[in-house]
């Protein structure tokens, strides 16, 4: 085989691979929008909105937004975008979660969604390492409960995410699961925000 050749079925394979993987994630996200909309006892976890940076500045206190990472603008339009979208596609929640941490809430209060209650066990995973195993716990035992009907939205950290699904989303990607039999969890799919 000339040089000529192996460069052209490599980029013949890669393609290939390409479109494989587009289709596997078109049929991912419709996974994901028809266990939201079909009334099932789902979970949706979401990663806040952007909020530029890592973590929190040293000194942060819960109970102070001023001393926290916040939604900066471009955060405060995705946030909104990403629940008129939820709302175009027909998904209603059934009850509404977030974090503690100002970011997630302004983000679950931007989805205009309906009412949100603060979920400690949701809190911020990576600020608080040291208690992560204990807040996956805690993340697993509220999506254990959630008997519907319907949906249940969860605005919380990537870490979070992380930490119960294995997957680092993207800020406002929304990660489908439910329990299995055994009590673990299953991903159904994920929604990446529009025009990513």
């Amino acid at each position: 085989m000339s040089a000529t050749q192996y460069n052209a079925a490599m980029r013949l394979l890669l393609t290939l691979g390409l479109l494989i993987a587009a289709v596997a994630a078109r049929a991912d996200e419709a996974a994901a929008w028809a266990a939201l909309r079909g009334g099932a006892p789902v979970v949706a976890l979401m990663r806040h909105a952007l909020a530029p940076g890592v973590g929190d500045p040293p000194g942060w206190r819960l109970e102070d937004c001023a001393t926290q990472r916040n939604l900066d603008a471009a955060g405060r339009a995705e946030a909104q975008a990403a629940g008129a979208r939820l709302q175009r596609e027909g998904v209603r929640f059934a009850k509404r979660l977030s974090s503690p941490w100002c970011r997630c809430r302004d983000t679950a209060r931007l989805l205009d969604l309906g009412p949100v209650e603060i979920e400690p066990r949701f809190s911020n995973a990576y600020v608080l390492a040291d208690r992560r195993d204990a807040l996956a716990q805690g993340g697993r035992e509220v999506i254990a409960a959630w008997q519907g009907p319907g949906p249940l939205l969860v605005v919380t950290h990537g870490e979070n995410i992380r930490a119960l699904t294995g997957r680092s989303p993207d800020t406002t990607e929304v990660v489908v699961v439910a329990p299995d039999a055994a009590g673990a969890l299953r991903e159904i799919g994920s929604i990446r925000p529009a025009g990513r």
